[in-house]
């Protein structure tokens, strides 16, 4: 074989390497996509790599220069540098009030603002629970079950003024596809989130596009070829007021150098169904559409507004006004729009909030809630105590409005994870818990109706111990509306705690003083001072 003709074999290889590549990767071609940096380099690399073997072992010879191999090593060098000096351009050190700006939050009035539900419209079902009745389900239909699991997807929207979520089927594996895709999927689930009721939709037409199929009619192989060029977002599972299902996703771009500030401009509806897809402006957008954001996005961008309204250095040093959400988060149903819901906390507190903020996963409306309360954990924990007996596990919170006051609802499960009980935290007073075998109970004991507020479990005396010593370190944190001051000492490695109420001495304290008193141990390396000479 000709050098000559070998060299126009390799490229139709690498060619074909390139294409079978972005087949299974499904990269925009969008130089504001990191994959796109990440899969050109990839492909030049092979390809210098390809070109480079080719020019040792056929042409027996090795030349770093004129050659297409030291080209692609040029290239591909190039394009690394020029991606690395444009990712360190894009990051928030350089644009630190453009971040902060990416997203703007209002002032609003809780009790205003969110509806106080009725009792017999709360949503009692997690996506956990979701997961777990749609598979009892699937497990009622012998026909079905053979050939189809659920999906996970278990997306949470309004469905005719209902909280719902919803997840079409997939194919159990290979095989099954293989008998089933010229028919499509049959049908969706669809759980009610107060009822627990569970509904096998079964569309007009069966799902012809999903996450489960292979080839082009995945949903986002499908969508790729349709529109190479964009940046897609997370694909969230919906359906319309009539039940037909769809795929919504969200474009994204980028709006701080290339690779920063990213944020959602277009969204594609695609029927699941027929495969018909349109891309839509957001003012465009459906009204039953709830899922145009997604919550990663969002909390980054409100973490983003925390942390660098004051500039990047202050996010480092000092960290005057620096804040940051919560961990977890959950969705609220109001006014037929789903609203993400976390905890807003200062960056030097963990375990209260200073407020909580809502926003609209369709619109991105952000409303900030000035409410101090207990971080969700803290509640959760509080709940968990209340029947601490039975090591009943509470699911993340629900954020209520009961006669105007914001309020933590949970429900909690068994080690099986069945739901067994309910509970109610006051947000801003955690010691108030009311416990529950039903939803109705437990309000009704909240308001002051029936029942009575479960009172914190007393603790057993623990032993105290003699502390004295050199400070060589205090720092004063507020936590719950209280101040505690945390301690190091000289030639100890523990850390001491010391709430304000403890001496009127502890504001006072510098480094250098000498302390004399006694603790108690709170778990290891850690202890409490409850008293100070």
């Amino acid at each position: 074989m000709k050098k000559s003709n070998s060299k126009f074999i390799l490229a139709a290889i690498w060619i074909a390497f390139i294409l079978i590549s972005y087949y299974f990767a499904l990269v925009p071609i969008n130089l504001q996509s990191p994959g796109f940096w990440v899969f050109l380099i990839y492909v030049l690399g092979i390809g210098a790599g390809l070109f480079l073997l080719h020019q040792i072992f056929v042409e027996k010879r090795l030349t770093l220069t004129k050659h297409i191999g030291s080209y692609l090593v040029m290239a591909t060098l190039l394009v690394t540098i020029v991606g690395g000096i444009m990712f360190l351009y894009s990051m928030p050190i350089f644009h630190a009030k453009t971040y902060a700006n990416l997203i703007n939050k209002q002032e609003g009035d809780f009790a205003k603002d969110v509806a106080e539900l009725p009792i017999n419209q709360i949503p009692t079902v997690d996506r956990d629970t979701a997961l777990r009745l749609g598979d009892r389900k699937m497990g009622e239909i012998v026909e079905l079950v053979s050939q189809f699991n659920v999906a996970p997807d278990y997306t949470q929207i309004n469905y005719q003024g209902k909280p719902v979520r919803v997840s079409p089927l997939q194919y159990a594996d290979f095989f099954k596809w293989l008998n089933n895709t010229k028919e499509g999927l049959p049908s969706y689930i669809r759980v009610d989130m107060v009822t627990g009721v569970v509904d096998l939709v079964t569309p007009e037409q069966s799902i012809k596009y999903s996450e489960s199929e292979l080839f082009f009619k995945n949903v986002r192989r499908y969508l790729r070829m349709n529109y190479p060029m964009d940046i897609f977002g997370d694909f969230s599972f919906e359906i319309d007021e009539q039940g037909v299902p769809y795929w919504i996703v969200s474009v994204r771009y980028n709006t701080i150098g290339l690779f920063g500030g990213t944020d959602i401009k277009e969204v594609i509806m695609l029927n699941a169904t027929t495969g018909d897809h349109q891309k839509l402006k957001l003012e465009e957008v459906p009204e039953w559409v709830d899922r145009v954001y997604d919550a990663d996005l969002v909390i980054g961008q409100v973490n983003y507004n925390g942390r660098y309204q004051n500039g990047f250095i202050n996010s480092i040093f000092g960290q005057k006004g620096v804040l940051a959400t919560t961990e977890g988060y959950n969705y609220l149903a109001l006014n037929d729009d789903v609203y993400l819901y976390t905890g807003i906390t200062s960056v030097v507190r963990d375990e209260s909030n200073i407020g909580f903020i809502l926003i609209n996963m369709r619109t991105k409306e952000t409303t900030f809630y000035s409410i101090p309360s207990a971080e969700e954990y803290s509640a959760m924990d509080s709940a968990q105590g209340a029947v601490q007996e039975k090591r009943y596990l509470s699911t993340f919170p629900l954020l209520l409005n009961i006669e105007g006051e914001p309020v933590y609802f949970m429900s909690l499960k068994d080690a099986a994870g069945l739901i067994k009980m309910y509970a109610l935290v006051d947000a801003q007073n955690y010691q108030k818990v009311i416990v529950g075998n039903s939803v109705e109970e437990v309000v009704k004991s909240f308001t002051g109706r029936t029942g009575t507020v479960t009172e914190p479990t007393p603790e057993e005396p623990k032993e105290e111990f003699g502390i004295q010593g050199k400070i060589t370190d205090i720092k004063s944190v507020v936590m719950d509306g209280n101040t505690y001051f945390y301690i190091l000492l000289d030639g100890r490695s523990d850390v001491f705690i010391a709430n304000v109420k403890v001496s009127e001495k502890l504001p006072f304290l510098k480094i250098g003083d000498e302390i004399q008193g006694q603790y108690v141990e709170r778990y290891k390396g850690v202890h409490e001072i409850v008293r100070l000479q």
